[in-house]
């Protein structure tokens, strides 16, 4: 998926607004996903009403608070903004894993024309290997919540990524799956380590 944006500048929804254009980092952020574009305006009524549950919908699949591990989920917004400021100011208010395309990016145009983009909002869906599943998946979103994305997932045929657990997008950090069983151990022996001390403070004591 990442080479539908090769040569091309994607920018992190972080507050540095970090850019993505060298091929290991769309391939750390797009390979391997189900991949959401999202055409949408914040001028719009209607995307005003869907962006919530987007954003909603996107938090539940990938943010540590909710899973274990994030979904193979990215999504990229395609905006239809009448300025800059108005694209800025309502990524302020979206996910820090959502990437975007430069306000002034003329490819914005040229992916409404190939996924025949006509209407805000519509989110088209597509596969790794950039095939559509959904040409425009806002219904199935609003209706079926995070639900739908087990659809999606197969249709996709993901590679099993459940090795990995949730990246943190703003450093790149990717953890072992094994981080979970070092830090119970790590508790363990610390409980053990307590418990020895406190037996030959105990015998130091009674001697």
């Amino acid at each position: 998926m990442a080479s539908l944006f090769t040569g091309k500048v994607l920018v992190v929804n972080n507050r540095d607004q970090d850019e993505v254009e060298t091929e290991r980092e769309l391939g750390r952020a797009l390979e391997n996903k189900v991949l959401l574009l999202y055409f949408g305006a914040a001028g719009c009524p209607r995307c005003r009403r869907f962006a919530p549950l987007l954003r909603d919908f996107f938090v539940r699949l990938t943010d540590e608070f909710y899973v274990e591990r994030a979904s193979q989920l990215g999504l990229v917004y395609v905006s239809r903004d009448a300025t800059a400021q108005q694209q800025a100011a309502f990524l302020k208010t979206m996910p820090k894993r959502w990437l975007s395309l430069p306000f002034e990016d003329k490819f914005k145009r040229e992916l409404e024309l190939r996924f025949a983009v006509s209407d805000v909002p519509t989110v088209v869906v597509l596969k790794p290997n950039g095939e559509v599943i959904a040409r425009n998946a806002v219904e199935e979103i609003s209706r079926m919540g995070p639900a739908c994305f087990r659809n999606w997932q197969e249709a996709a045929e993901l590679v099993d990524r459940n090795f990995l657990l949730a990246e943190d997008f703003d450093d790149w950090a990717r953890r072992s799956i094994t981080d979970p069983i070092r830090r119970l151990k790590y508790k363990l022996d610390k409980r053990t380590e307590a418990k020895n001390e406190e037996k030959t403070e105990q015998d130091a004591e009674s001697s």
